[in-house]
């Protein structure tokens, strides 16, 4: 059975550390289960994407979807910041590394930015419990000081979108979420 474990810096996100199944064909990895998270929301939507040492995406957060990330290829360093008003974790910030090896995956509520750097060339999966809703496609500066982020990585290679996203103290009340949403 895996370990699964709330993050004891931001609530209501979850670490899996998943048990590994090997003989001379290689390695099985269950990475995800539904029924291994209280909130149990149902992911309607898995997406992969290909990132090159250096890049760093986020931090990004929506109103109303939640995450699951995997790294199966390279090495990430994710990172979470609570944005949700009248959450106890409220202004919080994690950061964990995430790669081929531990195979950790990363449930991640709905309020909770979050970004990752690619430490090395690496492969993410993430599972999403919303189908694409570019309304509900919000950011937060990824170097905001009042975050304070470790990333890392050097001299990071960012997108247009990820360079404007404002500092968390610009965001207007109206974009905040709130701890109690849930779809």
């Amino acid at each position: 059975m895996p370990s699964i474990s709330e993050s004891d810096m931001i609530k209501d996100v979850y670490v899996v550390t998943p048990d590994r199944h090997g003989d001379d064909r290689g390695v099985f990895i269950e990475t995800y289960r539904r029924s291994w998270f209280p909130l149990g929301r149902e992911m309607v939507q898995t997406n992969r994407a290909e990132r090159q040492a250096g890049s760093v995406v986020g931090l990004h957060y929506h109103l109303h979807q939640a995450d699951y990330w995997t790294v199966p290829r390279g090495r990430a360093r994710v990172v979470l910041h609570d944005m949700r008003q009248g959450s106890p974790t409220d202004g919080a910030t994690l950061a964990l590394d995430v790669d081929a090896d531990n195979a950790l995956g990363v449930f991640i509520p709905p309020g909770v930015a979050h970004g990752f750097a690619s430490l090395t060339d690496m492969t993410i999966t993430y599972m999403v419990d919303g189908y694409y809703n570019p309304a509900d496609e919000l950011g937060v500066a990824w170097d905001d000081p009042d975050i304070a982020a470790d990333w890392g990585v050097q001299g990071p290679v960012l997108s247009a979108r990820d360079k404007a996203n404002p500092r968390r103290a610009d965001i207007g009340e109206a974009w905040r979420p709130h701890a109690s949403l849930r779809r």
